[in-house]
């Protein structure tokens, strides 16, 4: 079953609030992909429905519903789920609570199958069984994450900038889960496992996410590894953020938390069609 990180109404709502959707060059990446895949027996028979499994609170099940008929996206988490009903709002886009080990789709019935950053969650095995049960044959799979590689930039002060935020971010992933290690192995165990002939894995994705100064510290608060520092130690957990901040506005020279930042960010994406 999925390892459950994500559950609390207060996570979620953080969650909601700062993650970001999916960037311009891993949106790029995928849709290039289905369009060559496309040019094959889609041309006969098109995309019908795409499944977004472990959604969230939806931020990339929307980018998808600008782009497909029918999109549903998935998640074991009630909170992670309601947001994503409460904030997202297109005619074509629905969601479901479930696990992603136990997708309520009969087989054959899924054009497109997709995952945003939570892959490494859940149980490996059984999931790909039913990404291989699910996905119809000629359909197509898009498994991402964004990595621990990320960086800021602002100004002439970038190098400084970003130094600040990863002593932050260091200190954060100490309190990482186990399974952390599909990300740092750049999704190379997931690729393996995706029972598709042919496949693929791109591990240099750069996009640059428009940010300020509150929401690269938002994002840190959502991340899982912080919410069990804040649980282990709530005093020390929020100071940190606090005195990151203070740090990252002495270093930029502004006062408001809202100055922009570019947030640069690594994807890995995995590919595949049944």
């Amino acid at each position: 079953m999925s390892t459950q990180m994500f559950e609390g109404r207060g996570h979620a709502a953080v969650y909601q609030k700062y993650r970001f959707a999916p960037g311009k060059e891993l949106q790029q990446t995928i849709l290039a992909y289905l369009q060559e895949k496309a040019s094959g027996i889609w041309k006969a028979i098109p995309a019908e429905l795409v499944v977004d499994v472990g959604c969230g609170s939806g931020q990339g099940t929307q980018f998808l519903a600008e782009h497909f008929k029918k999109v549903v996206g998935t998640d074991i988490s009630e909170a992670q789920i309601q947001e994503a009903r409460d904030t997202v709002s297109t005619p074509n886009l629905s969601f479901l609570v479930c696990p992603a080990e136990e997708l309520p789709f009969q087989d054959a019935s899924v054009d497109i199958l997709t995952s945003f950053t939570a892959a490494h969650w859940f149980d490996l095995e059984k999931f790909m069984r039913e990404v291989k049960r699910v996905v119809r044959p000629g359909g197509c799979v898009a498994i991402s994450t964004y990595t621990v590689d990320m960086s800021l930039r602002y100004r002439d002060c970038s190098e400084k900038l970003t130094k600040t935020f990863r002593e932050c971010w260091d200190t954060i992933l100490k309190y990482s889960h186990n399974r952390l290690k599909f990300v740092l192995e750049n999704y190379k165990e997931i690729f393996e496992a995706l029972p598709f002939p042919d496949k693929k894995r791109i591990t240099d994705i750069y996009d640059n996410i428009p940010m300020t100064v509150e929401g690269v510290v938002g994002y840190m608060e959502s991340a899982s590894p912080y919410q069990t520092f804040i649980k282990k130690d709530p005093e020390a957990a929020k100071s940190l953020l606090q005195e990151t901040e203070k740090r990252m506005l002495e270093t930029m020279g502004v006062s408001s938390r809202e100055t922009p930042v570019e947030f640069w960010v690594r994807h890995v994406c995995v590919l595949g069609c049944k």
